[in-house]
């Protein structure tokens, strides 16, 4: 497994590219990508080129947008949306009411399960929620496939993950780590 050393954005082309390897060599139809600007997704896009790879992009509601800051690039949402990529924008599924109680109360369920996935990594735990959010839009079935994620911004993160709506949660399996980084 490659492992990178640091976690962080100088990794995302290689992510990218092991990630295409990898639905390749499981002969996986799905590639769901981690995009919360449109950076990572863009790089995915122009690696796709001519593949037989269904190529899904998630990204997450960041709530009320704030002066200065960032969100996922519109024009680059019509054109993926365009070209037959699909541009999933959902809730968390570790970020839902019980934010809302973890910030009221100091606490919830699935706060354990979220720090759980990140003693692995945080693109770990990112890589299960996208096939989650992926697989709740209805864009990817309850298969195998390969996601991608990282840790701040970029991807440093590759899992094969099989794919399950939220409210399955437990019957999401992550069958390889295939990259990660070492220090996160």
């Amino acid at each position: 497994m490659p492992v990178f050393p640091k976690a962080g954005p100088e990794n995302t082309q290689e992510s990218l590219a092991i990630a295409f390897e990898t639905a390749e060599k499981h002969g996986l139809q799905y590639l769901v990508v981690a995009s919360t600007y449109g950076d990572t997704a863009r790089a995915a896009f122009e690696m796709l080129g001519d593949r037989q790879l269904q190529l899904v992009i998630v990204t997450h509601n960041t709530g009320f947008k704030r002066p200065g800051e960032q969100q996922f690039d519109p024009e680059l949402r019509d054109k993926l949306q365009s070209a037959g990529v699909p541009v999933v924008t959902g809730t968390m599924p570790f970020r839902t009411i019980s934010r809302a109680i973890r910030d009221r109360l100091g606490g919830s369920d699935t706060d354990l399960v979220a720090n759980s996935l990140r003693i692995l990594c945080e693109g770990v735990k990112v890589c299960v929620e996208i096939a989650c959010m992926a697989c709740d839009a209805g864009v990817v079935p309850p298969e195998d496939v390969v996601t991608v994620a990282g840790t701040g911004r970029g991807a440093d993160t590759v899992v094969v993950v099989k794919a399950q709506p939220s409210n399955r949660f437990f019957d999401v399996r992550v069958r390889e780590i295939v990259a990660k980084p070492w220090e996160f």
